[in-house]
Parts: C-alpha cells; sequence; structure tokens
C-alpha cells in the first residue's frame, strides 16, 4: 500500500522521509531537559502542558493515518512520538512534586484518554466512513494550528526584551525544516488537511529566525566592569591618584607619616571592611568601595 505511492512520485517518499528526519530531531529537542530533570531529581518549575497535547496530536495523526491510504509516513513518526512523549510525561511525573504530579496525571487522563476515546468513539458510531477523514482531517488541523500558534508569546518576548535567550535559534530552525517537509508532502498527496496548517507552521519559524537574525547580538552599552586582579586594582588607583590636583596631594604627603617598620615607603591604601560575607579578598577587592555592616 504504501509502495505504490513510494515508486509512484519519488517525491513524495523523499518529502516525507525528510519529514520523519526533522521531526524526529523535534521531538528529541527536550532531551537535554529531561536529563537534568534526573540528574537533580525535580522538574524545577516548568509545566507538562506541552507534552500532554503533543501526545494527543499525535494519536490523532496515526489515527487520521489509518484513514488515509497514503499516510505511511504520518504513521511512522507519530507512532515514534508517542512513545517519545509518553517518556516524558512519565519521567514529569516520576520527578514533579506533588500538585504539579496531580495536574499532569489528570490532564493526561482528561484530554489523552477520555478526550482521544470520546473523539474515536464518536468518529465510529456517528460519522459515515467517507467523512471520518475529514472530521479527523479538521480536528488535527485545529490544533496544529494551536501549536503553531503557540511560539507567539515567545516571539512577543523577544521583542519585548531584544534578547533571545528564551528562543533557541536550533530549535526554530529545525520546526521550519519541519514544517516546510510536511507542506511538500501535504501538497504532492494533495492532502490540505497537512499542508495547510504546516503552511502557518513555516510562516511562524521564518518570522522566528527573522527574529532571531535581529536581536542576536547584544545590545549596544558600555559596562562597567570592577577590576579582579591586583594590577588592576593597582592601575586603577594610580589613575585615581593622577586626577586629584597638586595642591591636594601636596597636603596628602605633609600629613602622612611613614609606618613603623615600612622605611620610610608609603603603605597601600587599607580596604575596609566589616562585613566578611559582602567583600572580596583584599587582593581581589576593587579599590575605593568600603563594605559596612
Amino acid at each position: 500500500m504504501a509502495l505504490s505511492f513510494m515508486n509512484h512520485n519519488p517525491w513524495i517518499f523523499a518529502f516525507g522521509l525528510l519529514g520523519n528526519i526533522f521531526s524526529f530531531i523535534v521531538f528529541l529537542a527536550p532531551v537535554p531537559t529531561f536529563v537534568r530533570v534526573c540528574r537533580k531529581k525535580s522538574t524545577e518549575g516548568f509545566q507538562s502542558i506541552p507534552y500532554v497535547v503533543a501526545l494527543f496530536s499525535a494519536l490523532l495523526l496515526i489515527y487520521y493515518s489509518t484513514l488515509n491510504a497514503d499516510e505511511f509516513f504520518l504513521m511512522t513518526i507519530n507512532s515514534v512520538g508517542c512513545f517519545i512523549e509518553t517518556i516524558y510525561i512519565a519521567l514529569y511525573i516520576a520527578y514533579a512534586p506533588k500538585k504539579a504530579r496531580t495536574f499532569t496525571v489528570r490532564f493526561f487522563l482528561l484530554l489523552d484518554v477520555v478526550g482521544f476515546c470520546s473523539i474515536l468513539a464518536v468518529t465510529q458510531f456517528l460519522v459515515k466512513r467517507p467523512y471520518r477523514a475529514r472530521v479527523i482531517g479538521f480536528i488535527c488541523g485545529g490544533l496544529s494550528v494551536s501549536v503553531f500558534a503557540a511560539p507567539l508569546s515567545i516571539m512577543r518576548r523577544v521583542i519585548r526584551t531584544k534578547s533571545v535567550e528564551f528562543m533557541p535559534f536550533n530549535l526554530s530552525f529545525f520546526l521550519t525544516l519541519s514544517a516546510v517537509m510536511w507542506l511538500c508532502y501535504g501538497l504532492l498527496l494533495k492532502d490540505f488537511y497537512v499542508a495547510l496548517p504546516n503552511t502557518l507552521g513555516f510562516t511562524f519559524g521564518m518570522a522566528q529566525m527573522i527574529l532571531y537574525a535581529i536581536y542576536r547580538k547584544p545590545r549596544g552599552g558600555s559596562e562597567v566592569k570592577l577590576p579582579q586582579h591586583k594590577a588592576d586594582i593597582e592601575t586603577v588607583t594610580k589613575s585615581s591618584t593622577s586626577l586629584e590636583s597638586p595642591e591636594e596631594h601636596e597636603k596628602e604627603g605633609e600629613g602622612q607619616e611613614a609606618a613603623p617598620g615600612s622605611n620610610g615607603e608609603h603603605a597601600p591604601p587599607a580596604l575596609a571592611c566589616s562585613n566578611d560575607k559582602y567583600c572580596m579578598d583584599n587582593i581581589q577587592a576593587p579599590p575605593m568601595i568600603r563594605c559596612e555592616a
């Protein structure tokens, strides 16, 4: 069944295969996060909603692919996606605090179990067979649009803060490539339920990369850096004393006396520090700073 359309149009095979590869990379994007979760045994406050929704979307797309004879690649990647997302949800439940764990379990049962089974039952018993693919296609398309529209909040944050810290380029890049592959795959199969949502995904992906190109460089501005080494402290100290007027320098020289045991040499200026908690060591501390309790 799948081999027939592969041999009929090799471009469908090429775009379907590339779509599987790029979508697999996108599915693996949260792996570093969950490695850190397992290492620290804490979810660190991030939410489980994206993983539960991604599992629901993958289940629906698998069901949709069973209603169409030529959706072989759509079934393969979403089967892998279901497996990966299930692992993510299980790890989240294992390491999340009690309140977050309870919410995740309830949301998972409501959406991925009750919701999916309800859609499956309604379309099987209340919708005629020729119309089932259309109904599921509309549902999958609407869900895909909501998923692709989710980065709008991140894009708004990038524009407001003028920083791409919360929008990794690699993820945006592979999401865009994945959308392009599935867009071409849907157009070649004349499956607009696959092509139209990925048109929106391609648009948002390009917008994210344009924003990244605009705001990837740090904003210009002079930063005041404190000296970190002894040589820097001496340089700053000499420059600060050179700015004093000659009269003030002579007055200070007349009022100063040689310290005992110093053979007439001037002792280095002492840094007053009565609170060791907030002061660094004298060798590394910046000059002209007083730390008082």
